[in-house]
């Protein structure tokens, strides 16, 4: 039988807390890094954002500066004119991706500053018809160190106008039946700047130059509402889909009243190949829910 003194006991402790403590400080290392490097990217940036599910930090950049008006609806910035960057961690590196609400003008100076950060340009088209003003959409894609992309982003978007500060809050509560719009689509939205947003993930993974893109990086499929008065709703977003997906999407929204307003892809090395569908109507809600519903089913979604 070995006998130990207090001090021999009191010893071990001290060593086993140590070590504890040590580890402790191993395990969070990482973490800490990794949030050190979004203060650095909000800071090079001009605004903060928010660390997403998937490991992304997501900057919102609405376009509150426009008034645009659609079919004599007043679009909030959260419905259709809401510009996003998204970066990601890629090894010792930083993968970025996002979309730049941007107007006729702004698309030559803010498309070459681009380049001139090694910033690649991998989409510009319309998402909705007849909007006035007229908007476009500049899809982006970099990599490289978190900072120096954002510094380039940051001039870039400057060259616009982008406002850098935060929009006036919204109301909390919406004049719309979300429970609804939740159990027919299977999800679960929240409120924006005064917009339901819905965000429903594809079944499959999907991959950009062999990296992951999570839902927070613009893979998964987004549907917006806007409440208009009498229980009707203005809806906007686009369907993310395979190309045997394409025809029977939009079939459906068609059928059911939901013009289909463009269809193209938003990156260049995807995997699998997807093709985005953006829509738009102003109309009943549930109305509007029969054909977004009937649309959904079409597709490969995560259960």
């Amino acid at each position: 039988m070995i006998l130990l003194s207090n001090r021999s006991v009191l010893g071990c402790a001290l060593r086993s807390m140590a070590a504890a403590a040590c580890l402790a400080v191993v395990l969070a290392a990482p973490a800490i890094a990794q949030s050190n490097r979004w203060q650095d990217v909000a800071q090079a940036l001009g605004k903060a954002g928010t660390e997403m599910p998937g490991g992304v930090y997501r900057i919102g950049l609405p376009r509150s500066d426009l008034k645009v008006t659609l079919d004599g609806v007043v679009l909030k910035p959260s419905l259709a004119l809401g510009s996003w960057l998204g970066f990601a961690p890629m090894g010792n590196q930083t993968m970025v991706m996002g979309d730049l609400v941007l107007t006729e003008t702004e698309i030559s100076p803010v498309m070459k500053k681009l380049e001139q950060g090694n910033i690649q340009i991998t989409a510009i088209h319309n998402h909705l018809l007849r909007a006035k003003p007229a908007t476009l959409y500049m899809h982006i894609y970099g990599q490289g160190d978190a900072v120096t992309l954002a510094r380039a982003l940051h001039d870039a978007i400057a060259l616009s106008k982008t406002p850098l500060t935060a929009p006036p809050a919204a109301a909390p509560k919406l004049d719309l039946d979300t429970a609804a719009i939740d159990r027919s689509l299977a999800g679960e939205g929240r409120i924006n700047g005064g917009v339901y947003q819905v965000s429903i993930p594809r079944a499959e993974p999907v991959t950009e130059s062999g990296m992951p893109v999570p839902a927070a990086l613009g893979s998964a499929i987004a549907i917006n509402f806007q409440p208009t008065g009498k229980g009707k709703a203005a809806i906007t977003g686009d369907f993310v889909l395979t190309a045997a997906e394409v025809n029977p999407v939009l079939r459906e929204l068609r059928e059911h009243g939901i013009e289909v307003t463009a269809l193209h892809n938003h990156m260049l090395n995807d995997e699998p190949r997807l093709f985005f569908m953006h829509f738009w109507a102003n109309d009943d809600l549930g109305k509007l829910l029969d054909g977004l519903h009937a649309a959904l089913a079409r597709i490969a979604l995560t259960k």
